[in-house]
């Protein structure tokens, strides 16, 4: 016998329970009518989309559940539909997997395990289940677990001695680079332990920092990858199961497609892209504006949004003053001619120099210093951002990592924006991603990659002026920010000499206040700023500690 399983590998939109049920019943008769699937599994939490985050604390959250239940039981039949979704037993919320066949609930699992750490709160809302989850299908037992839970033993161990001969898995991991690999080391481990099956279904999709990249995938009982659904593309994927009593694994696994694994930049660019699309689209913005200096950071940014949403949608707007090259201006022209781009050219000179003017007065007697290069970025803020009021467009701001890291951007100024697909990028990897975009099309002037960078804010100015090589910066804001280690830990690396890591550390601490000002973005490290990194403004301790 046959087991045929389709993994409903969706992109939902959080909060919209009525839109993602019908797209659950559409998907499910899919499956049973194209797939001739006899189970569907869906990931975690698909009814609300993933992560609701206090929505799951509204009081019409109820109710709204249970019509959307009751709405798939009454209109799947003939096929198993495995789902996930919040739900109130007994006055307390937990994360469920239900289990529903010809108009029934067959089982009903909740999740023991609620991870409450980095970028997950699932404490603040749930209560821990204590029970396995069993259901019997086509004479198979299954046992559920929902995310987190595979992470540990005891959960998947309990649904062995409760009698389960394959596990599925539902899940919401978000990315990280290091991420896919994790989890296959993790599955590998978890399956040997019980000499079970595993089969993992993960969300697809974006919301708001978050970027879930699917990548479906099952184990066998020994521990070894028999198939894995592709990353970054929703849809349907199948798996068949051989059921045979006579054998010592009942239930088998059945090689199927293994889609190529993607090295980091293509893991990095798909998210940005995906990131930054389901962004625009869920949030309904018409498209995009960004300043298009002729540097990297823009560029690449410039890239990821045509690639997102089309060259239609986009707008580049190169605003030069007196400090800008000729070079600048022509790379920029080149790239946005390059990906077909609407492409305005405003000079800032004369803005530039009202708001001198008019502050004159108050400068007197002062010299001149960075204010005045904060009045170029800030001006130029404003322009996108009366564009953006006119248009409808979103502006995308174009800060990296690195620099966010030490405050290298203007409040009100470059960071003015709606969105940042290089907020969780290190200037190292940027460069990296250039030039993998290029292998793709030809899109990135040669020389935006080659030539040093630079805000162009005063004469000759480049960024390594200010700031360390990005080599050196990169290595020492990983160890800080991604890995919590103190500058005597840094040091002990004999790496980096003791002003270097000081100034870089205490570049980082006085900047968190504009770092809370920044527009959300693209989580793409294990530890980015924003949900995973929450370090209080005012505070009194010691950097070397």
């Amino acid at each position: 016998m046959t087991l045929r399983i389709a993994m409903a590998q969706l992109d939902m939109l959080v909060g919209d329970i009525t839109k993602n049920t019908q797209s659950v019943i559409d998907a499910a008769c899919k499956a049973r009518d194209e797939e001739r699937a006899d189970v569907v599994v869906f990931p975690e939490l698909t009814l609300t989309g993933y992560p609701p985050e206090d929505l799951l604390l509204r009081p019409s959250l109820d109710p709204r559940i249970e019509s959307a239940l009751a709405k798939v039981l009454a209109e799947v039949r003939d096929i198993h539909v495995v789902i996930g979704y919040p739900r109130r037993i007994d006055g307390e919320l937990f994360n469920c997997a239900g289990v529903i066949y010809q108009g029934k609930m067959l089982v009903e699992y909740a999740k023991q395990k609620l991870p409450n750490f980095l970028v997950f709160d699932d404490k603040r809302y749930f209560s821990e289940g204590l029970d396995a989850g069993i259901v019997e299908i086509k004479g198979v037992k299954v046992g559920l677990s929902i995310c987190e839970d595979i992470w540990h033993p005891e959960p998947v161990a309990q649904a062995k001695a409760a009698g389960a001969e394959f596990i599925l898995n539902l899940n919401a991991s978000p990315y990280h680079i290091e991420k896919m690999g994790e989890r296959e080391t993790l599955l590998h481990k978890r399956a040997t332990e019980v000499s079970l099956p595993i089969v993992y279904v993960n969300y697809m999709g974006a919301q708001d920092e978050l970027v879930y990249e699917g990548g479906s995938f099952a184990v066998n009982a020994k521990g070894e990858k028999i198939m894995q659904a592709p990353w970054f593309e929703a849809g349907l994927y199948c798996l068949d199961m051989i059921v045979d009593d006579s054998q010592p694994n009942k239930v088998e696994p059945v090689a199927g497609i293994i889609a190529p694994a993607l090295d980091v930049e293509a893991s990095v660019y798909q998210a940005m892209v995906l990131g930054l699309r389901d962004y625009i689209e869920k949030n309904r913005f018409k498209g995009i504006v960004l300043g298009l200096s002729g540097g990297i950071d823009s560029a690449l940014s410039l890239a990821v949004a045509v690639d997102a949403i089309g060259a239609d949608r986009v707008q580049a707007v190169m605003m030069p003053y007196t400090y800008t090259s000729s070079i600048s201006l022509h790379d920029a022209e080149e790239e946005a001619n390059l990906l077909g781009v609407k492409y305005s050219v405003l000079p800032i000179e004369s803005m530039v120099s009202a708001f001198t003017d008019i502050l004159a007065p108050e400068f007197e007697g002062y010299a001149k210093d960075t204010t005045e290069e904060n009045l170029q970025a800030r001006t130029r803020g404003v322009v996108l951002m009366a564009i953006s009021n006119k248009k409808g467009l979103m502006v995308l701001t174009t800060g990296n990592k690195s620099e966010m890291a030490v405050g290298y951007a203007t409040l009100y100024g470059d960071m003015v924006g709606g969105y940042s697909v290089l907020k969780d990028v290190f200037k190292t990897l940027v460069f990296k991603l250039c030039r993998y975009r290029n292998t793709l099309g030809y899109v990135i002037p040669e020389r935006v990659i080659t030539r040093p960078p630079s805000a162009e804010l005063a004469p000759d100015q480049k960024d390594e002026d200010s700031l360390p090589s990005y080599d050196i910066l990169d290595d020492i804001l990983r160890m800080y920010i991604e890995e919590d280690q103190s500058a005597e830990a840094i040091l002990a690396t004999k790496k980096f000499d003791r002003e270097t890591v000081y100034r870089v550390l205490r570049l980082v601490d006085v900047n968190e206040y504009k770092r809370r000002q920044s527009p959300t973005g693209v989580r793409i490290t294990a530890r980015g700023f924003g949900r995973d990194r929450r370090y209080p403004i005012t505070n009194g301790w010691h950097i070397g500690e």
